[in-house]
């Protein structure tokens, strides 16, 4: 017995309810977000590799191939495994933004306007200063995950930031250069911190164990790092993972200030800066 196409298409929807179309758009945006934050990160190929093993399970077990299909299926499971242990980083950073919003305090936009120009102007001048004497500097912006642990690393200083003390952390032969300094709101709260190093094995051979320490702690957090290179004076930036050189000044200014004015709320935000990032070199 023919069914024609208007009575199946009536049968589809009869038992098809609002709940239905909000599930399906939920996962499908989920299942979006997945897929996009595979292809941002290290994961991509990885994934590749993965779907191949269930590929070839299943055809293994459909031509039972016994043994191959065994040692296939259990590889899978230790799979799952590894991933959760190789992707740390990656996943508690999911985490970590998940967990942020609105009704958790955020200490990188508790600044106002004219705090937050204040501090982008003593570390810009202290940024300007090292890159024309080429002084090596790596200086981390805490921004709303707490760097606590960074900072146990390193030798607490709590202090007012100000351009002097940048200044007397980072000069060459002074005992806290070596390291990291922790900015946290408009205080230095620690300096000569050790970072975690990128694993990114795409870098240019020429980036240092400065400029990889200032990935890893972006790949890690969601602070923002200020690289100076102590053999050319280069100034970069890292955020998210993502490594944008040959900087100027002015674009330096622009691009503080806009991470503090990005957390702030609209009513606080006079002329916002878009986001710099997006139309820049990046070396990845």
């Amino acid at each position: 017995m023919s069914v024609s196409l208007p009575d199946f298409a009536a049968n589809i929807f009869n038992g098809f309810s609002v709940t239905d179309v909000i599930d399906i758009i939920i996962v499908a945006f989920v299942a979006y977000k997945i897929l996009g934050f595979i292809q941002e990160t290290r994961a991509e190929q990885l994934v590749k590799g993965l779907l191949f093993l269930v590929v070839a399970t299943y055809l293994s077990g459909e031509f039972n191939l016994y043994t191959l299909n065994w040692l296939l299926e259990g590889t899978i499971t230790l799979g799952v495994i590894a991933l959760v242990i190789v992707f740390q980083p990656e996943l508690r950073r999911g985490l970590e933004y998940i967990g942020r919003g609105r009704i958790i305090k955020k200490q990188f936009g508790e600044m106002g306007k004219d705090q937050a120009k204040r501090v982008t102007g003593i570390i810009v001048e202290a940024v300007d200063f090292f890159s024309s004497n080429k002084v090596g500097a790596l200086i981390v912006m805490e921004r709303e995950i707490s760097l606590n642990d960074i900072i146990e690393t390193g030798t607490v200083v709590d202090a007012a930031l100000s351009t002097e003390l940048l200044g007397n952390i980072f000069y060459k032969g002074a005992p806290l250069h070596d390291g990291a300094a922790i900015v946290r709101q408009d205080r230095v709260a620690a300096a000569s911190c050790v970072l975690p190093l990128t694993q990114n094995r795409t870098l240019s051979k020429d980036l240092g164990t400065r400029h990889r320490a200032g990935i890893g702690i972006t790949e890690n957090s969601d602070a923002m790092a200020i690289i100076v290179s102590e053999e050319t004076g280069i100034i970069s930036i890292a955020v998210d993972g993502r490594l944008t050189r040959f900087l100027d000044i002015k674009t330096v200014e622009k691009t503080v200030l806009n991470s503090y004015l990005s957390h702030m709320s609209d009513e606080e935000k006079k002329n916002p800066f878009t986001r710099w990032f997006g139309g820049q070199k990046k070396d990845e």
